[in-house]
């Protein structure tokens, strides 16, 4: 069977598993220069792809003119019309599977999400790294014909700064470390009150720049930065392209199991990571990181971790596993790693 030379790839969220698709696409394209790819995601999320040689962004409105079967059907037709050969369905989800019924008589391969292999790792009956996130990407194109190789990754400059993006960066002789202390779920979290002695240990040497979204993150964010010197936080000050920017210019994020430790790794930023109830074993680590940049919850005071994939299933008391994380640790990694 001849190999495609275009394909579609659906992945329509959320933005951590989108972020992780950047490097494998990378990666990908570069080894297959005449392979065009196109994209099928939420147009929020173009920005990840901008530079990436023979890749194209299809923004799909799941929320208007693309919802529900008939808007799937609709989206089909419009994706149809840019004459793809194939479907990387990297999603599997009933949304992108009900998309693909649409696409009869083209070849649709799909992500194996191992989900035995995750269910054992949570009920405890092993305790092993299952492979990573972007690995069952890059199998999804090896079944198309395409081999990708992710050891020798290949990252974007670092973007230049504007003068407003400068305004975040309080000494420039000093490198500059993202906090991104927020995620999903509070099981996955390390507590503020910890996470502001680890902010303010750091700025004492350091730019310390904060990442989160929301409302209430804002505002918590916005008293750390007037609480510390040389502590900036970027939330809610900047549209998702100028936010880019300024990560791909630190020198090290320090994040939870969370959206924004992928978007630092899509730069090749080293990325320190916090884990709660969820652990690096399930795959969903950020890209070309060593093992030790994950700092996991102590497993002797709370055994059954990893009790779900993404933090959203725990006993009662594990809620603060990530608390068993020294400060001390923490501070002393990421000045190991800068």
């Amino acid at each position: 069977m001849p190999k495609p030379k275009h394909i579609l790839v659906i992945r329509f969220s959320a933005m951590g598993d989108v972020a992780m698709t950047v490097p494998v696409l990378r990666a990908l394209t570069t080894q297959n220069p005449d392979l065009r790819i196109t994209v099928v995601t939420r147009a929020f999320f173009e920005p990840f792809f901008a530079d990436i040689d023979n890749v194209e962004v299809f923004p799909a409105d799941l929320k208007g003119k693309h919802k529900g079967v008939i808007g799937l059907f609709k989206l089909s037709k419009e994706l149809r019309a840019l004459g793809f050969d194939a479907v990387a369905d990297l999603h599997n989800v009933l949304r992108s599977k009900l998309l693909k019924l649409f696409f009869t008589g083209k070849r649709v391969i799909q992500i194996d999400k191992g989900r035995a292999d995750k269910n054992a790792l949570i009920s405890g009956k092993l305790f092993q790294q299952l492979n990573t996130t972007h690995q069952r990407y890059a199998d999804v194109f090896e079944k198309l014909g395409y081999q990708v190789n992710l050891s020798q990754p290949k990252f974007p400059h670092k973007a230049g700064l504007t003068s407003k993006l400068k305004t975040f960066i309080s000494n420039a002789d000093n490198k500059i470390i993202g906090i991104a202390p927020f995620a999903a779920h509070k099981s996955k979290m390390y507590a503020l009150d910890k996470m502001k002695e680890v902010i303010s240990e750091l700025s004492k040497d350091y730019n310390v720049i904060l990442f989160g979204g929301g409302t209430n993150e804002v505002q918590i964010l916005n008293q750390f930065e007037t609480t510390y010197d040389n502590v900036s936080s970027a939330a809610g000050k900047l549209n998702l392209e100028e936010e880019l920017d300024l990560i791909s210019n630190l020198d090290i994020m320090l994040s939870m199991d969370s959206g924004n430790a992928h978007l630092a790794a899509m730069f090749g930023i080293k990325v320190v990571t916090i884990w709660g109830v969820t652990h690096p074993y399930a795959g969903f680590a950020p890209f070309n990181q060593p093992e030790e940049f994950a700092l996991t919850a102590n497993r002797e005071q709370y055994p059954l971790i990893p009790t779900s994939v993404y933090g959203n299933q725990y006993p009662e008391s594990y809620e603060n596993a990530a608390g068993s994380i020294a400060i001390d640790e923490i501070v002393t990694k990421i000045k190991s790693v800068i």
